[in-house]
């Protein structure tokens, strides 16, 4: 199993409702990705439609979300290179026979297959009147680099999906997030204006340390002076950040992933094996799969 894992860290700025435009801009980045030899190439959440779900075409767009999976996953193919497109929004009929939104992240095999899929359980307050969260278990997936977990944006909250992940031995976890300081309540952001950059940063480290876990964030990008936060990186225990965007602009980072290191954290801190003892005083649904 590769222990070196080349990723390429996207963070894209979306046009509102210009799919086609989103795509082929997020195609240039993938395309270069592959030419500097990444294996795996991740986008930001809503990066194909951007986040207005209040226009009424906006429902329109979601009808378009297998198009667009078949076009990364022809992409992936001819490139040999794996890919998380973010995530993509798709409509689907309610039981009552009224049209609902659904936020789903999928993970491309090099081969062009859908390894996994997610769809977000955890969603933000005001993406509330709009999505229907998902209702599945949290599902590690088998990658060439070990088992894998999706997460969606506002999940980062919930130490309960990393350790629902983490319990069926994923090492590695990948968050395509749209994230603005504009999220922050007026009363926080009196506080600290950087509050949510704060939330961010802070989170994404405890995270990889509490769970000996590798963590791909993949943040939205926008102009300067936008609220989008950005500070997309891949962080890892004992070091945080091996390497994140320090604003919001967009762009690519390539950064060499060494997969052991979650392996020899956990060596270290044993969280995995505190979590798979009979005894364990939390008494977790699931028991991981340990070496």
């Amino acid at each position: 199993m590769a222990s070196i894992l080349k990723v390429a860290v996207i963070q894209l700025h979306a046009e509102p409702m210009q799919m086609e435009k989103n795509f082929s801009q997020s195609e240039s980045y993938i395309r270069s990705a592959a030419a500097q030899n990444a294996e795996l190439a991740v986008l930001p959440e809503y990066h194909l439609t951007g986040w207005v779900p209040d226009d009424p075409a906006y429902f329109k767009l979601a009808d378009e979300w297998e198009t667009y999976l078949k076009k990364y996953q022809d992409l992936a193919r001819e490139l040999k290179i794996c890919i998380v497109p973010g995530t993509m929004i798709s409509r689907v009929q309610n039981d009552d026979g009224s049209d609902v939104l659904l936020n789903i992240a999928y993970f491309i095999g090099k081969s062009g297959e859908v390894l996994g899929s997610y769809r977000k359980k955890n969603l933000w307050h005001p993406e509330r009147d709009h999505l229907v969260p998902g209702t599945q278990d949290h599902e590690a997936f088998d990658t060439p680099w070990g088992k894998v977990g999706l997460l969606i944006c506002w999940d980062l909250a919930f130490p309960e999906a990393f350790r629902d992940l983490v319990t069926q031995g994923a090492k590695l976890i990948i968050i395509p997030t749209f994230w603005g300081l504009h999220d922050c309540s007026e009363q926080g952001a009196a506080y600290n204006p950087n509050a949510e950059a704060l939330f961010i940063e802070s989170t994404l480290v405890a995270r990889a340390f509490e769970n000996t876990c590798s963590i791909i964030f993949v943040n939205a990008g926008a102009p300067a002076g936008d609220s989008m936060i950005g500070l997309s990186q891949v962080t890892v225990p004992f070091i945080g950040p091996l390497a994140k965007f320090g604003s919001s602009l967009p762009g690519m980072i390539l950064v060499d992933l060494d997969m052991n290191i979650a392996e020899h954290a956990e060596q270290h801190y044993k969280v995995r094996s505190d979590l798979a003892r009979v005894d364990w005083h939390y008494g977790p649904n699931r028991r991981p799969t340990l070496p």
